[in-house]
Formats: C-alpha cells, structure tokens, sequence
C-alpha cells in the first residue's frame, strides 16, 4: 500500500498528464524515442515489482541494459534489438492468457505502451542514461541568427531553442515594468515613484547593470531570496502535533540564511555550515546556528511507537537533504528499491548511516541547545562566571546537606511511626549521566556528569533537571527496623534495577513506558543495609515508583512521589519549614535557610545567548544501521556502513571522528559530498531554483525531482552550462543572478504572441517573460510599504501579527503559542513572522503559504474566495488601506479628488493615473458620499482599498 502510495502520488497532476501525452505521441510515428523519458516509466511502474534491482524473478530484470538483453529462464531473450518479433516481452505483454500475461498482478500495459516498447525494441532498444545522472560539464555554446538580440551566453541557449521552433522572442519591456521587475525579484518590494523615475531617466549604458548591483546590495535581498531557502528546508517554529510547541532559539537560524545571503556566502560553504558546521575546528557562532537545519521538521514529543518516531525524523531529513539539495527522491527507497530511479534501498539506509547517530529532537536542553558567544574573551569570561558559581554552589549545597541529614535523623522515626516516606534512607548520593540508553549499562564503567549528595531520604529523580536522555544512580543505606522478610516493588519509565547489599535483586529493564510493577522479596536482617537504584530515562516520561513492606507497615514509598499520587503526606520541603527552627536550634536553621537561599540565586545560569543546534551521541562507535525490510523499526536486514548512492559512483567515504567535539565526523564526508564541485546534482538543482526564482518556473519544473517522473529540463544544455559556471566561478550566488538579469531571455516582456501561444502555450522556450502574482509575503509587504508603515528592523524573534479571536478558537487550547508584538513590531516584514504550523497567518495561507511539514519546491498560485474576502474585508487589509489614506492626504490637497487619486496611482503603481480612472475614481468617491453618507475621509478609505485589490497590484509583469 505504501508503495502504490509513494509512486502515484508522483503520476498524478501534470506529470501524469506528461507522461500520457508524451507516450500517444510518440507512439504511432517513427521520432526516436528517449529511453530515461518514454520507456524506463513503463519498465518501471509495470515490471520493476518482479524485474527489478533487488528482483529477478525468471532470470530477467530490467535495471540494465545489459540484464535486460540476458537470456530468460525458458532460454529465450526478453528483448532482442531491432527484432520486436523475436523479444519474448512482446509475447508476455500482450498475452490474453492470464497465467502468461505480464504483469500478473495489477492493470495490464495499455495498447499506447505496448506499441511504445515494440517501437523502442524496433529503434535498437537504446539504453540511454538519464539526462541528470550524467557527469556536469559546460557544454559549447550554440550558433543562432540573430546574434544581434543576444546580450550574453544565456540567451544563445534560449534563441537557439526558439529558432528550432520557428518562434521569436518578445521585445524588451518597458523602463517601469523592468524596474519594477527588478525590485520585486531581487528585495521582494515595490520601488517609489522616485525609485522608478530615476531609472527611467539614467541614460547611460549600464543604467541597468547599476540597478543590478545597487538592488543586490540591499539587506532587504536577503530577506526576500532567505524566505525562498526558508521553504526548500520546511522552515516552522513550532514543531506540529497536538501540542505543537514552540522550537527554542530557531529564528536565529532564519536570521542565519538572511546574513549569509546578503554576505553572498558561497552556495558550497552554505551547504557545508547547514549539514557540518558544527565539526570544524573551533566552529563559529554561525556555524553553529546553521546546524539548526536539522531541527526544522516536525517532532511529536509523545509518540506512540518510539522507535518508529525516530525513523520518521531520519527519514524527513533525508527527504529534505535528498529532494532540497540533490533533486532526488531518496525518501521512496525506505521501504523498497526504488520504482523509477536506479536508488535501491540499500542506498537509502547508507545515507541514514550518515545521520544516525543525531542525538534526537527534545523540547529543550544541552542536546539541542548551545551557548554562542561573540569572541574567545566572552567565552572565557562566562566560563569563569561558572566555575565560581560552582565553587560557591558546592560550598553552600554542603552546608544545605549537612543540616538536611541532621534534620531528617532526627525526625525520622517521626516518618516511619506514622506510615510516610522519607525515613527509611539515609547516606544518600547520586550520579547523573546525560546520555541515551536502550539498556542499562555497567555504570560503574561509565563518567557522570554529576554527582551531589541527598537529604530527602527518598530516590528523588527531581535533582535531573530534564525527562529524557539521562540515567542516576542512587546509592545509600536502607534502615531495616527488625529481622524478616521484606517485599521491594519497582515500576518505572524506562529501565531501572534495585540493589541490596551490592546484590541486584529486582531489574525493570528496556525502552517500555510504564508497566504492571514488578516486585520480590527478600530476608534483611535488622540495622542499615547498603541500598542502589539504577535508572535511565530515554524519552517522554521521569516514570518511577519504588516502595517496600515489611513486619509492621504494609508500604511505604522510597521514591518522591509524583503529583498525581494523592494521598501522601511526603513534603520535605514543608516539613523543614515548619519545623526546622523547633529541631535544628535558631542559629543552625538560620544557617540552612541561608545556604538555601544561596543555592537558588546560583543555580540560575549567568545571562548567555543560545542556539539551536545538532549534536551527536557521545559514543565511541556509532550506531549500527541496518536496511530495514519494508522500512519496519525492529525487522532488520543487512548492516551498512555510511556510503553514497551508487548512481554517483564514488568510493566509500572515509570517516574520521571530530578530536574534541564528540562527534562522529560523518557529516562532514556527507556535507563534502554534497557540496563537491563534481557532485552530479548539486549545482544543477541550484541554479535551477534561482532561475525559477526569476522566470517563475525552472529550467526543471520539478524544482525537487530531478529524476525519472521529474519533469525534464526545457534547456537542458542552458542548464549545464549554468551549473558549470556556477561552479568554475566560485559558487557566487549574486553573480548568477546579474547574469540571469542581464540576459536579453530577462528583459523580455510578457506581452502574448498569437502564433506562439498556439505553438508553445505553456511558454517551454522562453518567448516570453510570463506575468506572475506577487507571494503571500510581497502582497503583505507591499501592503505595508506603500501605506509608508513598513518597519525595516532586521533580525531577532519572531514577531506576531493580530490573529482574529475566530481564527484562534479553532486551536486545541485557544490562543496558546500565539504572542502579542507591538503595532510597530507588527509592521515588520513578513519573513520575520513567527511560523506556527498550526496557525499560519491568515492572510499569508490565504495566498498560497506552503506546506511547512515537507520541502516545498515551488509555491502554487491559486484564485479562491478566500483571497477577496482576506483583501476586502480582512482587517488587516482594511486597517492599511485607512492607513493608506492618511498617507494620501499627507501629500496631495484634502479637497482635491484627481489630486489624492494620482498621488494613489503614482505610489501603488509608479505610474500616473489616466484620465478615464480619474473619472471613475472620482465617481467612486462621490457615490460613497452621497449615497451612502460616508465622510471624505471614508470615501478615500475605501478607495484606498478598492485599488489595493486591482490586478495591476498583485500582479507582475
């Protein structure tokens, strides 16, 4: 089910719909045909099942060519070159026989893909490779005609591709369209009529060069091309499910892609910091941050199946990685070899191997958590600062447990004669071990972290200031009251083992949440006897419960007592309160609530910034993966070691742990791989999506697919050659987007041509710039900047906008996660919202804000209700367009319509207002007034409105 799942989710929509219309095509004329585009798609869904990497049922299989020419198990061949007759595949296809009949389970080949096989067989049976998994080399540059409309490389690419279809470039648009083009593309703005003017009267030659440069170093460009990485990584703050909390510190690595795009880091160096940023050798403050990626998904804290959850965040962040960075869809190998694209499982849990040793996602805590600091001085300052709290925490935790011990040996018969815990322990110690268990460990063989006394007389896990990831040991002496026998009773959440006398006597042991409580019984002698508690808490819980009965009570508890335990009478701090002064004397009590109080100011951490970030498992050797059959937790397959897909056709890395930084190293040799100069796909998925970003549409409209039911590239010698470039040149981000704009094919304007919109309707040869709708965000932004609201403030958290009390009762818990920003906080840009992924700003989804739960490779442009209703009668709409007004009738005559109506034009649209929309304008305004009693002040309101909502606003020429 989850293969049919995985694979037509892929066929459906326009791919499906390409792959239909590209068979009838092909099928009844003589045009070659394309292995990778027409066959392989037939050979994959229909055969692959049983004739696939892993599968060679009948002796025959068709991954390779050369598998596929073999001799069947009946001795003939199922395909014989240029002889369709002779190909027992034919045979087996067309069969009305059922038990012949391939394939035999599921719909049979259509008469369309039959006839496409028995062509391709007839044409040679060619096995070309597909086009994205052959070596990335700058190819030659074409001859054109009409070498005059050329500006640079890119638009030979793009003129020959029009020639050979007999089409013609559109002519260049005008200065205020292109200016206009250029603002939005690059910073994600409108520019000011001032703005526009100035470049519509720069003569000079390089006057759109200038505009180029001076655009790309704006800090509003890394705002606008940051929010376009933002989607490619499914960026959220929140981390979904139910409670959907929010993710600590992950705006910073919002501000991160923003500072290092407008630094125009290389693309090679931003990946590396993104994937290992933290194994370098002393990593910087950024890169630090950058390693927040992989915290970005989705993250239930209380899953059902634990280990399941695990392999759910792998495998999102190889979907992420594989889809985001590669173009590949990595993801469909978890649970089988890949249907289409030559990935077999195998490839799938190597690239796990690289990741698995990630410690998990918790709600906070030094796991995902990491102090920065500015320079080598500060951190050496706050390191000091924490050596001497520590001193002074030690001195005064001594002296706070001296008195406890005093206190509690005093008052404990107190506890045992009337039945409660806390009296039957004394001595007590404890080492705490921040690590990650399935099992329990010889902890004696092993570092704490920590260790302290304790004075509560009870096992009290409250002394671990987190609930997952960590083990303790308890160690003390138990004070038997008479020979006999006594009954120990032990539930817990995870593993735990009790000690007498050096001797364990009961073990809860594994990953199980919380059971049917186990006990035993054993034969003490009167008198203090050594006691032990073993504990580890993997995930989501601080479960445990001991107790013990003997001759003369039934049961008492030897652990705190959670909250829910009603009923016990145990409060230690309480009890020393009230009567600490009775049994210590004046003087030792002051000196107790003193030392107290000492401990508390100095448990609070000094003041310190902190990132979310990766870190890795300390252990000496990483965890064993194994290929997991149908993607199943527990129902292993064979053991892999780290290593790439085998289409790269590079040797297995060498992997060397980080000196120092407790870490695996693997990363790096993944974050190597990925971001090499000869990586099939690297650069090729990239400059793709900056084209895209651009033209609204790659070169590969499959943005995140580049493989076998990806979309093929239109141009794609033009994508190569800008791939290689990209590369040869350094990986430099703003030099790839000037040559784009620079280019002839960018200049171009969106005006239709007959004959080539009946030839090429979907614009695959580039004869046009199409027109494109602003995003969620440049409507909100536009919004605000031509009402002159606009906060330029860069960085820092997240802001949030006013959330309608409709919107919000339909959370679980009504308004929880969702802050209150000050209206100028609120005016900021729209990057800098905060994400919650189950409340996404109304206005923003109403506008097509992409899913947050996957990568998205392209944002959709829909035309639904809900957009006029959020631009008509929305209040944040209407709240701008009053503020519009104010703004108008800042700058043009109160009583003057045509006035107030060309100062609307010229700052909505750069442009004057004809003489026919003053006419109407004023018409507008009038009615309002007169027939509807509104004030001048209204009328313009509403006007100011009415124009927010024209096309010309929120479309882009």
């Amino acid at each position: 089910m989850m293969l049919l799942r995985s694979v037509f989710a892929r066929l459906k929509g326009p791919c499906l719909l390409w792959l239909a219309l590209t068979n009838m095509t092909f099928a009844n004329d003589e045009t070659a045909l394309d292995f990778a585009r027409h066959v392989q798609p037939i050979l994959a869904l229909k055969c692959a099942k049983c004739h696939g990497p892993s599968a060679t049922s009948g002796g025959i299989a068709f991954d390779t060519r050369e598998r596929a020419l073999s001799e069947t198990d009946s001795g003939k061949p199922a395909i014989v070159p240029n002889d369709p007759d002779a190909s027992s595949i034919l045979e087996r296809i067309t069969s009305h026989d059922e038990s012949v009949r391939m394939p035999p389970e599921g719909k049979p080949l259509t008469p369309t893909e039959v006839e496409i096989v028995k062509k391709w067989i007839r044409q040679g049976a060619n096995w070309s490779q597909h086009w994205a998994y052959r070596p990335l080399q700058k190819p030659a540059i074409p001859e054109v005609k009409r070498r005059e409309w050329c500006t640079n490389d890119i638009d030979r690419f793009v003129l020959a591709g029009l020639e050979e279809s007999e089409l013609s470039p559109n002519g260049f648009a005008d200065k205020r369209s292109l200016v206009r083009r250029a603002y939005y593309n690059l910073i994600g703005l409108p520019p000011t009529p001032e703005q526009v003017s100035a470049f519509e009267s720069d003569r000079s030659v390089d006057a759109w060069e200038k505009l180029i440069d001076q655009l790309l170093q704006s800090p509003q460009y890394g705002e606008h091309w940051g929010r376009k990485w933002l989607d490619v990584v499914r960026y959220a703050e929140t981390n979904s499910f139910e409670r959907d909390n929010p993710k600590p510190h992950v705006w910073r690595y919002r501000d991160y892609v923003i500072r290092s795009i407008n630094e125009d880091k290389p693309y090679d160096r931003f990946l590396f910091e993104q994937l290992a940023g933290d194994e370098v050798a002393q990593p910087s403050a950024d890169q630090l941050i950058a390693t927040g990626f992989y915290r970005l998904g989705v993250w239930d804290d209380e899953p059902a199946d634990r280990d399941l959850a695990m392999y759910e965040g792998f495998d999102d962040l190889i979907t992420t990685i594989g889809q985001g960075m590669l173009g590949l869809t990595f993801n469909c190998a978890r649970c089988h070899d890949h249907k289409i694209d030559p990935i077999p499982q195998t490839d799938y849990y190597q690239l796990l191997a690289f990741l698995r040793n990630i410690r998990p996602m918790s709600g906070s805590g030094p796991n995902i958590e990491e102090n920065l600091f500015a320079s080598d001085q500060s951190k050496r300052e706050y390191d000091a600062a924490v050596r001497d709290k520590q001193e002074q925490m030690g001195v005064a935790k001594a002296e706070v447990s001296r008195l406890e011990e005093i206190f509690l040996t005093l008052t404990a018969n107190e506890f045992r004669n009337n039945g409660e815990a806390g009296g039957d322990m004394v001595s007590l110690k404890y080492r705490q071990f921040n690590a990650s268990f399935d099992r329990l460990p010889d902890f004696d063989k092993l570092t704490p972290s920590s260790s302290d006394k304790l004075a509560t007389g009870l096992f009290d896990t409250s002394v671990v200031k987190k609930d997952r990831e960590f083990a303790v040991v308890f160690e003390g002496e138990l004070i038997v009251p008479e020979d006999g026998s006594y009954q120990f009773f032990i539930n817990s959440d995870d593993g735990s083992r009790l000690w007498i006398d050096q001797k364990a006597i009961l073990t809860h042991d594994g990953i199980h949440g919380i059971e049917e409580e186990r006990n035993v019984a054993v034969q003490l002698s009167s008198g203090k006897h050594l006691i032990r508690l073993d504990y580890f808490q993997r995930q989501h819980g601080l479960g445990l419960r001991v107790a013990w009965s003997g001759p003369g009570f039934e049961r008492r508890l030897l652990s705190r007592a959670e909250k829910s335990e009603k009923g016990n009478k145990n409060n230690f701090a309480q009890r020393i309160k009230k009567r600490g002064l009775e049994v210590l004397g004046a003087d030792e009590f002051a000196k107790y609530e003193s030392a107290l109080k000492t401990v508390a100011e100095l448990q609070r951490e000094p003041p310190v910034e902190k990132a979310l970030v990766v870190k890795e498992v300390g252990m000496e050797k990483p965890a064993d993966v194994f290929v997991l059959k149908r993607g199943m937790p527990g129902n292993h397959g064979a053991l892999v070691e780290p290593g790439f897909p085998n289409l790269f056709k590079k040797p297995t890395p060498s992997v060397k742990p980080v000196a120092g930084q407790n870490s695996s190293g693997r990363r790096t040799a993944l974050a190597n791989w990925i971001a090499s100069p000869d990586n099939l796909l690297t650069a090729r998925v990239f400059v793709n999506r900056i084209w895209q970003g651009h033209f609204g549409r790659g070169i590969v409209r499959s943005s995140n697919n580049f493989g076998g039911l990806g979309t093929p590239p239109t141009h794609p010698e033009l994508l190569d050659w800008l791939a290689a470039d990209f590369v040869s040149s350094g990986w430099k981000i703003k030099r790839l987007h000037k040559l784009i704009m620079l280019s002839s094919a960018y200049r171009m304007s969106s005006a239709g041509q007959e004959a080539a919109i009946v030839k090429d309707p979907a614009n695959d040869r580039f004869w046009r710039v199409d027109m494109r709708r602003l995003s969620a965000e440049e409507i909100r932004d536009s919004l605000l900047s031509v009402n002159g609201r606009l906060n330029s403030d860069m960085f820092g958290p997240s802001i949030y906008p006013v959330i309608s009390t409709e919107v919000l009762a339909g959370q679980s818990v009504p308004g929880k996660g969702w802050g209150k920003s000050t209206p100028a906080e609120q005016a900021r840009r729209s990057v800098y919202i905060h994400v919650k992924r189950s409340l996404i700003t109304p206005l923003l989804a109403s506008f097509d804000y992409p899913e947050t739960d996957t990568s998205c490779e392209a944002r959709f442009t829909t035309t639904q209700p809900g957009q006029s209703f959020a631009m008509l009668n929305g209040q944040f709409a209407n709240d701008q367009a009053a503020e519009f007004a104010k703004r108008i009738l800042a700058k043009a005559e109160h009583t003057n319509r045509d006035s107030q109506i060309q100062k609307v034009f010229e700052i909505c649209f750069q442009r004057s207002a004809t003489e026919s929309e003053k006419i109407r304008g004023r018409a507008f305004m009038s009615e309002l007034e007169q027939k509807y009693q509104l004030s001048p002040e209204r009328a313009l309101e509403n006007y100011c409105l009415f124009v927010l909502n024209l096309n010309e606003f929120i479309y882009l020429e």
